[in-house]
């Protein structure tokens, strides 16, 4: 990645030993696509996480490379730390269609916006819900009201 001149962050490796990697949201999809194309064909997993209440949103994609001739599958995981004021990020669901759901699932939980997403909408919660139920800074409505539940 960096012989090729894309900025990223080497960060610690999780506790599987699994790489990863701190990237711009604004190098997002270079970088996604150069992945890509080094062979790391498979999005196993994208999601998201609050980093704490008054702290960044984080996106985060888990990549595997899959190949006929090797043991064991190379893994990388790809993240971005957005403001929680304004999260928005390219969507990688041009790259690997995988991503559509889990994309939608992340803006419902958390309100990162993926823009150029195909649907981006809401999957989980009630299309007229208000806030991110998993932000940590998330204050519960004491009811909600279903309408046209008949």
């Amino acid at each position: 990645m960096t012989e090729n001149g894309f900025e990223h962050e080497l960060m610690e490796a999780d506790h599987l030993g699994v790489e990863v990697i701190k990237v711009d949201a604004e190098v997002l999809i270079p970088v996604a696509t150069a992945l890509y194309a080094y062979g790391f064909n498979y999005l196993q997993c994208q999601g998201g996480y609050d980093a704490g209440p008054g702290e960044e949103l984080v996106s985060f994609y888990h990549l595997i490379k899959l190949s006929d001739n090797a043991d064991k599958p190379e893994e990388l995981r790809v993240k971005v730390f957005l403001p929680r004021d304004n999260p928005i990020l390219p969507s990688l669901y041009w790259i690997w269609k995988a991503a559509d759901w889990q994309e939608r699932e992340t803006y419902d939980m958390y309100g990162i916006v993926y823009q150029g997403h195909p649907n981006l909408k809401r999957i989980l919660m009630p299309e007229d819900w208000v806030g991110w139920p998993l932000r940590k800074d998330y204050i519960s409505p004491d009811f909600y009201e279903l309408q046209d539940a008949y």
